[in-house]
């Protein structure tokens, strides 16, 4: 049976110094509010494990998936002291349903990373990605949350294959003078 150490104390030790880190959002540097139906925390692995109708929130940015990972960086203990504890987010996986939505888009995929340092989101699985009326489709979508650019691949090359990347984009609409 594993043991736990309060889970209050343990998940505020976890999460303190990490939204100044993270970046989900291009329009924020708030701080990330996650809730789930269940939060394991594992304190000597600097991890939380939130499970169910896991979401978190940042800004105009909303992740959501079945399971989210959030792995949280080590910090050393002071000389003399007790040990080291958990600091900023540095890494996010989420299982299971996975849906990324900001003001600009909506993007699915099966599974998804965020990693707060290179400030990427990378979704896979069967991935779409759609913004107004124009839709991607691919296995794998890597884009940054600062920059907004990103990529889409598939799982095949070559003409008349399958799972190759697709794109179905429509012209705006521009009046005459």
């Amino acid at each position: 049976m594993k043991s736990y150490v309060p889970i209050l104390a343990v998940a505020a030790a976890l999460l303190t110094a990490a939204p100044a880190a993270a970046q989900l959002s291009r329009s924020s540097d708030g701080p990330i509010d996650v809730t789930a139906d269940e939060l394991e925390v594992q304190q000597s692995e600097c991890v939380s494990v939130w499970r169910g109708n896991a979401e978190a929130l940042q800004g105009d940015a909303r992740l959501r998936a079945n399971v989210m990972r959030m792995y949280m960086a080590k910090t050393a203990g002071k000389p003399g002291g007790a040990g080291g504890s958990c600091g900023e987010l540095r890494r996010l996986e989420a299982e299971g349903g996975v849906y990324y939505v900001t003001a600009q888009q909506r993007v699915r995929g099966d599974n998804g990373v965020y990693d707060a340092q290179n400030e990427t989101v990378t979704l896979t699985g069967d991935v779409v990605a759609v913004q107004g009326q124009n839709v991607l489709r691919g296995t794998r979508m890597v884009f940054n949350t600062r920059t907004g650019e990103g990529k889409m691949e598939g799982a095949a090359k070559g003409r008349n294959q399958n799972a190759r990347p697709r794109g179905v984009f429509y012209p705006s609409k521009k009046s005459n003078p």
